[in-house]
């Protein structure tokens, strides 16, 4: 029998905590409020103990560096080597690693799993991982693209796999059915944080985001990829600290900064009723998504199927009907009526004029709605783990 899984989310704004039976079932759902990094024992202790008894413990941890490309069961020197990692994402491995020890101390004796953001893009070949440095400072300080949101990009891109082989079956399971001959599809995670993967048979071959969770995508509060001689420039004409740089990038930036509003919601009404500066924080970000689309399916030498998850990319349909506006010539189209979701449905096609075959008459690529699910990627790997 499959054993119970407790699955530990450390973000920025809440500790989740789900219990996923067997089947995958959930069983137990507890949000807790993040306290800068810090855990409140009492209230987690409380959650852990209504939660029933697990066989295992699942963390997300959002960096395994180049020492963890798959998930491992937590030990005295995993836990140092996790920790040496923080420099690399000071704003979220603090976060994991509270939680780590926190729940630890509740459940002394449950196997724990570490499973990994960047596990997924580490199958990245060294066109898209290196970055144009001296071989020096790439080998001194391990300089490359890692890749973020692999767990997502996992669990969303093996969903579409089995969607595109005809078969209802979740994706929670790295033995989950494919589709015969080759897929080639872009995942796109749209949430605070934002990124896409291209993801050839299962496996990640590029990715935006890099050697941080800041590159890439415009975020709703990270700048995404800017000019680094602007930040350059920054630090030495404007004079400006780097923590100061380093703060005002991470959080100050993003949709926060172009329209005064982190909320991709807030964005879309304002545009919709003529701001200025929420129509061209729209536009930016769609602008941004559209060509990393693009690029990503220059990776894969084609597309089969592009995937909308996250936050905005499960529940905006505006988003996701203007990106594909910008993408015909890749044959991506979206039907508008199916864009509603107006069955309720987690996870669903969207293609224009689906036929009976899944393909669109006149379309290359299927597009889909896929419900993050990291809670059911983090169980299929700590039993994976545990076999």
């Amino acid at each position: 029998m499959s054993p119970r899984v407790l699955v530990v989310n450390a973000g920025s704004s809440s500790l989740k905590l789900r219990v996923l039976a067997g089947d995958d079932s959930v069983t137990a759902t507890v949000d807790l409020p993040a306290l800068n990094g810090a855990v409140d024992a009492a209230p987690l202790a409380d959650a852990v103990s209504s939660s029933g008894p697990v066989d295992a413990v699942g963390h997300r941890i959002v960096h395994g560096g180049t020492l963890y490309a798959r998930p491992v069961l937590i030990t005295a020197d995993v836990r140092r080597h996790l920790e040496s990692l923080t420099d690399l994402a000071p704003l979220h491995q603090p976060k994991s690693l509270a939680a780590l020890d926190a729940v630890s101390e509740i459940l002394p004796d449950v196997p724990t799993v570490a499973c990994f953001d960047t596990a997924f893009h580490a199958t990245i070949g060294d066109a898209a991982s290196t970055f144009a440095l001296p071989r020096r400072w790439r080998a001194r300080w391990t300089l490359r693209r890692y890749g973020f949101h692999g767990l997502s990009h996992a669990y969303a891109s093996r969903r579409v796999m089995a969607l595109l082989a005809g078969t209802e079956r979740p994706a929670s399971s790295p033995s989950s059915p494919v589709a015969s001959g080759s897929s080639r599809i872009v995942t796109c995670h749209l949430g605070a944080g934002a990124s896409l993967a291209a993801v050839r048979d299962g496996t990640s071959v590029d990715t935006t985001m890099g050697f941080t969770p800041l590159d890439g995508l415009v975020m709703a509060t990270r700048s995404g990829s800017v000019d680094p001689g602007l930040v350059l420039w920054l630090a030495e004409h404007a004079g400006t600290p780097p923590a100061e740089l380093a703060a005002t990038l991470e959080r100050r930036s993003g949709l926060a900064g172009l329209t005064g509003t982190a909320d991709m919601r807030e964005v879309l009404s304002r545009a919709a009723a003529g701001d200025p500066d929420a129509v061209l924080g729209r536009d930016v970000y769609l602008h941004r998504l559209r060509g990393a689309i693009a690029s990503m399916a220059a990776s894969l030498g084609g597309l089969d199927a592009l995937a909308f998850t996250g936050g905005v990319g499960e529940n905006s349909p505006e988003i996701r009907e203007r990106v594909a506006a910008g993408l015909g010539f890749l044959g991506i189209g979206i039907d508008p009526a199916r864009n509603q979701n107006p069955d309720g449905a987690d996870d669903y096609e969207i293609t224009a004029d689906c036929g009976g075959a899944g393909r669109a008459s006149g379309t290359g690529v299927r597009s889909f709605v896929i419900a993050a699910r990291e809670d059911k990627q983090i169980a299929a790997e700590v039993r994976s783990v545990l076999a």
